[in-house]
């Protein structure tokens, strides 16, 4: 009794599953060196720094904003 799709000779089922692993290996090393370019925080500061300017002053102006409101409502 045999298994597998019928008409497939052992080899051929052998170098299909040789060329999914290296489809497969290809796959993971893609997917690990994307996961390492967003988790390097340097780099994402590097890419996004006038973003970051920009939300930093923005907060700055909300504290400063909220602690001026709060001196005059204690006066």
């Amino acid at each position: 009794m045999t298994t597998g799709a019928p008409g497939r000779s052992p080899a051929e089922i052998r170098r299909d599953i040789d060329f999914k692993r290296r489809q497969l290996g290809t796959s993971v090393d893609a997917l690990r060196g994307r996961v390492n370019e967003l988790t390097d925080w340097r780099r994402q500061v590097e890419d996004h720094k006038q973003q970051l300017v920009v939300g930093a002053a923005a907060v700055g102006f909300f504290i400063g904003a909220r602690a001026m409101l709060r001196r005059r409502k204690n006066r």
